[in-house]
C-alpha cells in the first residue's frame, strides 16, 4: 500500500521563492553558533537533494561536493543540523551496545554494561545524529584514538581513548578540503568509513572501536585533485556551480546579509519549514526498507552502467540504493523511471576511468594475442604426418 503524499520535496521548492522578513531581533549576545536554515538556501537542488538522500540512507557511501569557493559547500552541510535524524546510541562512556554483546559476546562490554545487560536493561538511547567536523590540524592520534595522556599523567595508568572516528559512529563525519588531507590520514579514514570498525594497537593495548558513519568531504579543484582511491569511495558526486540567474543572485545576498545581521530571527523565518523537513525525513528513513525497485528500473540503471563502461560495482549499489532514497523521500514503496534520473546524475559522474579503458583494452589485445599463438601452436601439434615426414 502506498504511503500518504510526502511534502518534503515540495518544501524544497517553496523555500526557494520565500521572501526575507525584515525584522529587528534583540541582540542577547548569546556565542552559540547558529546555523544557516536548509531551506533557506537558494536553488541548488540536486546538492540539497543529494544531502537529504544521504540523510535517508547513509549506506550510499558518503557524499562529495566539488566546486569553486564560495558556492555554499560547507554552508549546506552544517545547515544538516536541524534535519538531522535519531538513532539508538550507547549510554555508557566505552560506547557499550547490546549489538557489540550479540556480536562478540559479554568481553566486547566493559564489566558495568555487562552487568546490565544480564539484569535485562538497556544499553543504548534515542539521541539525534550529530554533525562532526574533522579539524585541519588533527593527527593520526586525535583521529583514530590512542593513549589518554590526561589519565597517565594524572593516575599513573596507561589506557587508550576513542579518537574522532570512534566518536562519529552512527553520526555524520565532515571533511573539508579533503583533497587536501594528508594521504595517511585520508586512508585511516576511508579504510575505517568501509568497514564500519577499526583496531588501534598501542604497545600491548589494543582496541577495536565501531566507524558505522557516513562520510560528507568538500573540495576545490583548483588546489588539487582527488586520489582515485578516495573518489571511489564516495557514493554520491555534486558538482557544486555558481547560480547564473540575476535575481537568484540577488536573493542569496540579501539571505546572506539577513542571517549575518540577525542569524536567530532568520532561522525563527524558517522554524516550522524546518521542522516539517526534519519529520519527512524520519517517515522516509523509516519507509526505506520497505521501499522496492521496478524491474524496468534495475534494467535501465544495469544498461546505463554498462554503456558508460564503468567499471567499479560500486556504482550500481550506490545508484540503486539512492534511488529507493529519493523514493522513500517521496513517500512511495516503490522506486520508478524518475528517481532513476534524478539519482543517476550523483552516482554516476566522475566514476568512467580513461586510463582504466586504455588498460583493460590493452590487456584485452595481449589475452587474443596469447590465445591466438596458443590456438597456433595446438594446430602444428595435431596436423597429421606426412609420408615424407615419416622417411626422415
Amino acid at each position: 500500500m502506498e504511503s500518504p503524499p510526502s511534502t518534503l520535496l515540495r518544501l524544497l521548492e517553496h523555500s526557494s521563492s520565500m521572501a526575507v522578513l525584515s525584522q529587528p531581533a534583540e541582540d542577547l549576545g548569546v556565542a552559540e553558533t547558529v546555523p544557516f536554515p536548509f531551506l533557506a538556501i537558494v536553488g541548488q537542488m540536486e546538492l540539497k537533494t543529494a544531502m537529504l538522500i544521504g540523510l535517508t540512507n547513509p549506506r550510499i557511501g558518503g557524499i562529495l561536493l566539488s566546486g569553486p569557493r564560495g558556492t555554499g559547500k560547507t554552508t549546506i552541510v552544517r545547515s544538516l543540523t536541524d534535519l538531522l535524524p535519531h538513532t539508538l546510541r550507547s549510554i555508557c562512556p566505552y560506547g557499550c551496545t547490546e549489538e557489540a554483546v550479540e556480536e562478540w559476546g559479554m568481553d566486547a562490554v566493559c564489566p558495568d554494561c555487562a552487568v546490565l545487560y544480564g539484569q535485562g536493561k538497556p544499553l543504548t538511547a534515542p539521541d539525534r545524529v550529530r554533525l562532526i567536523e574533522l579539524p585541519l590540524n588533527a593527527r593520526m592520534e586525535d583521529t583514530v584514538g590512542g593513549i589518554d595522556e590526561r589519565i597517565a599523567i594524572e593516575q599513573k595508568r596507561v589506557r587508550l581513548r576513542r579518537g574522532i572516528l570512534a566518536q562519529a559512529d552512527q553520526n555524520i563525519l565532515y571533511v573539508d578540503e579533503i583533497n587536501l588531507l594528508n594521504n595517511t590520514l585520508a586512508d585511516a579514514i576511508l579504510d575505517a568509513a568501509a568497514q564500519g570498525r577499526y583496531t588501534v594497537r598501542r604497545g600491548p593495548l589494543a582496541m577495536t572501536y565501531r566507524s558505522r558513519l557516513m562520510l560528507i568531504g568538500s573540495m576545490n579543484p583548483e588546489e588539487g585533485e582527488l586520489r582515485p582511491q578516495i573518489m571511489d569511495r564516495f557514493g554520491l558526486r555534486v558538482v557544486v556551480r555558481g547560480i547564473e540567474d540575476h535575481s537568484q543572485r540577488m536573493e542569496i545576498y540579501r539571505r546572506t546579509r539577513a542571517y549575518l545581521e540577525h542569524p536567530h530571527a532568520m532561522t525563527a523565518q524558517w522554524a516550522e519549514e524546518t521542522r516539517l523537513a526534519a519529520e519527512e525525513v524520519e517517515r522516509a528513513r523509516r519507509l526505506l526498507p520497505q521501499v522496492e525497485l521496478d524491474p524496468a528500473v534495475a534494467q535501465v540503471g544495469l544498461q546505463l552502467i554498462r554503456q558508460l563502461g564503468i567499471q567499479s560495482h560500486r556504482a550500481e549499489f550506490t545508484l540503486f540504493e539512492a534511488v529507493r532514497a529519493h523514493a522513500a523521500l517521496d513517500a512511495r514503496s516503490v522506486a520508478d523511471l524518475e528517481d532513476l534520473s534524478v539519482a543517476a546524475p550523483m552516482a554516476l559522474r566522475l566514476r568512467r576511468s580513461a586510463f582504466m579503458r586504455g588498460f583493460i583494452e590493452q590487456k584485452t589485445r595481449e589475452d587474443r594475442e596469447i590465445q591466438a599463438a596458443l590456438n597456433a601452436i595446438k594446430h602444428q601439434e595435431t596436423r597429421p604426418v606426412t609420408g615424407e615426414a615419416k622417411e626422415q
